[in-house]
């Protein structure tokens, strides 16, 4: 699938600006002739017809390293074995974008490999779970299959070994993160907002460091999705989800638990918070274990806190993308992190299973 065009390479490579334009020309559009572009932080997305294709940015941060042409390669071709994990038939694998003879670019030409791709099935919009809780269309069967769907994959995944004071560190060292930018008072947020929450989710783990450690100590954590937002869940029958956070191991050896309060957490925030009563109390029937309420809001807590940080941090970057939206998003976050840690710092019960929806 060559492009017509010559790429104008520096010392024989590409600019990310010419892959992404070879990625949005016809040849690689499909029958509409079209390709819808998203950028996140961390790659190019291309929406053809019938196919979706992820690009790579070239970056090196903390937790992730893009900066050479084989990282970029080996963390698609992890993307996709992961990813297989709960969406099997959505990932069809790693594409290479070639350099010809001609100084055209195809994808998986006979040329030199400049780059790679993520190639995957395109899932229809209106069936991803973001739309539909917008269009209130999402039902209770569903809501649980996808939850019988999280049961079978936990179950399927080997205990991972992780201390419980390793555990229990990663949430103290991302408070202390959160803390650098949530309290930042260049961004004018609601006074001591911020600080209230990351006081309490402190004291939290001070006062009762076992409520954390105990699922690490029972061998609840696993190499789980690490990311189980509503944007990811598609409601096909059967569901499948897909996204998960490939970049960084650590950060996906997660409990069961936590992974879905995440969900949850973005359920509430979408003006759906009763998703999260039916989610939570089906996982731990289907996993037989009923974590106190305080720890599930402690994990809510904590992925509110983490979501208002990583928003206000796209107002660091040099241009930001729809600078207006990320101030109020963050408040937001932040108000859900204030009632989850209240919770967590004053909640003895147990996970009951709530009333049907």
């Amino acid at each position: 699938m060559p492009n017509q065009q010559g790429a104008n390479t520096l010392d024989g490579q590409p600019t990310t600006r010419e892959l992404v334009a070879f990625l949005k020309s016809p040849e690689c559009a499909g029958e509409s002739g079209t390709v819808e572009t998203l950028e996140t932080h961390m790659s190019w997305v291309f929406l053809a017809d019938q196919f979706v294709y992820k690009l790579k940015k070239p970056i090196r941060r903390p937790h992730l390293d893009f900066s050479t042409l084989a990282a970029r390669e080996e963390n698609c071709r992890t993307e996709v074995r992961l990813n297989r994990r709960l969406a099997a038939n959505v990932y069809i694998g790693v594409t290479a974008i070639t350099l010809q003879d001609d100084g055209s670019l195809a994808l998986d030409g006979t040329g030199r490999t400049v780059d790679w791709l993520v190639k995957m099935r395109r899932l229809p919009a209106e069936r991803m779970l973001d739309a539909a809780i917008r269009t209130q269309t999402v039902t209770r069967r569903q809501i649980e299959g996808v939850a019988d769907l999280l049961v079978r994959f936990y179950k399927s995944q080997k205990p991972a070994e992780i201390s419980a004071g390793t555990y229990r560190a990663r949430f103290e060292q991302q408070l202390q993160i959160d803390r650098t930018i949530l309290c930042d008072p260049r961004f004018e947020l609601p006074p001591n907002l911020a600080h209230k929450v990351l006081q309490r989710l402190s004291e939290t783990i001070r006062s009762d460091p076992q409520l954390i450690e105990a699922a690490a100590c029972s061998g609840r954590i696993v190499e789980g999705h690490g990311d189980l937002r509503p944007e990811h869940v598609c409601l096909s029958d059967p569901p499948v989800i897909i996204d998960c956070l490939e970049f960084n191991r650590g950060l996906r050896l997660v409990d069961p638990f936590d992974d879905v309060a995440y969900m949850a957490l973005e359920c509430s925030v979408s003006g759906a918070s009763w998703i999260g009563d039916i989610l939570l109390p089906r996982l731990s029937g289907g996993l037989g274990t009923f974590p106190p309420q305080r720890l599930i809001s402690f994990y809510s807590a904590c992925r509110a806190s983490l979501r208002a940080r990583l928003s206000l941090a796209h107002l660091l970057d040099p241009q930001p993308r729809t600078p207006q939206k990320w101030i109020p998003l963050t408040v937001s976050y932040l108000r859900s992190a204030e009632r989850e840690s209240a919770r967590a710092h004053s909640d003895n019960s147990n996970l009951q299973t709530p009333a049907a929806h």
